[in-house]
């Protein structure tokens, strides 16, 4: 396998990983706004959103840095 195919491949995992965590905040979203979870959860929910486009955009330059 070489560093291009890995890279392609743990972008397709992030990529997954990006669309689960979106999802997740969109709902803590919707409870904070019904006053079912508490506000600070929305806090911890935006930093994982924060955490995993970070790593979405690591990785899509790395794949497209490499020849």
């Amino acid at each position: 396998m070489s560093l291009k195919n890995a890279a392609l491949l743990a972008l397709i995992g992030i990529i997954l990983l990006t669309v689960l965590v979106v999802a997740s905040f969109v709902s803590t979203v919707m409870g904070v706004m019904r006053d079912v979870i508490p506000a600070m959860a929305l806090l911890t929910s935006l930093v994982h959103v924060f955490a995993s486009l970070s790593a979405l955009v690591f990785l899509y330059v790395f794949y497209r840095a490499q020849t």
